[in-house]
């Protein structure tokens, strides 16, 4: 009888240890799911949008259009000034860009410092260096030191989950947002169906954009 009794009570302990722990791993499966679904995308941008427009890029750091379109954003940015902010997200395409991933998390990580549009524009003026290496980390790790940054904190911060979570968010908002391209231009939350070739192509399309937000105030 005691014998049967001990056995019994063995059963239990080991019965609600296996339901506590199945718990506890629903319950940290959870929080981790939860954690990745809460990150938000990037918030990178220039500019004071004093008219009320709002220029998105979705680019990839490797992607060769988007190094060509690099030089004519920039103009655009500098022609309009404060008067439209302009806004750079992560859309790397893995599939066929090797190294887009961890340029993006590199630039991000020199965004944690501060610097992650002298990081943008570096990675795009000498794309050619990295683009197509078999050691961009490397590359992107001398131009961490270029820039003065903590680079062992950028290491830290380039291998984050933080940090990966972000571009992946940036990937998110740009699917919903119907990109499926690089580089997808977004005005004021309407995708640009055909990129601009010319300053005065995305010229044509803000100033129209600036009229209709300044027709409905």
């Amino acid at each position: 009888m005691e014998k049967r009794f001990v056995v019994a009570l063995v059963a239990i302990v080991v019965i609600l240890g296996g339901v506590f722990w199945f718990t506890k791993s629903k319950e940290n499966k959870t929080s981790t799911n939860n954690n990745s679904s809460q990150a938000s995308a990037s918030e990178h941008k220039k500019g004071q949008g004093t008219k009320g427009v709002t220029l998105l890029e979705y680019g990839d750091l490797q992607c060769p259009a988007c190094g060509k379109f690099y030089p004519l954003v920039k103009q655009v940015k500098e022609k309009y000034g404060d008067d439209i902010t302009f806004q750079y997200r992560h859309f790397p395409l893995v599939q066929i860009h090797p190294n887009a991933m961890a340029a993006a998390r590199a630039a991000e990580a020199a965004g944690k410092q501060n610097k992650f549009w002298e990081m943008h524009d570096m990675m795009y003026e000498n794309q050619q260096s990295w683009a197509n290496g078999s050691n961009a980390t490397k590359v992107f790790e001398d131009f961490a030191t270029q820039l003065g940054l903590n680079v062992d904190q950028f290491k830290k911060d380039t291998a984050s989950s933080e940090v990966v979570n972000t571009v992946n968010a940036d990937i998110a908002a740009g699917k919903k947002a119907g990109a499926d391209s690089t580089p997808t231009f977004v005005l004021n939350g309407k995708k640009i169906e055909e990129n601009p070739g010319s300053v005065d192509g995305f010229s044509k399309l803000i100033d129209e954009a600036i009229k209709q937000k300044s027709t409905a105030q």
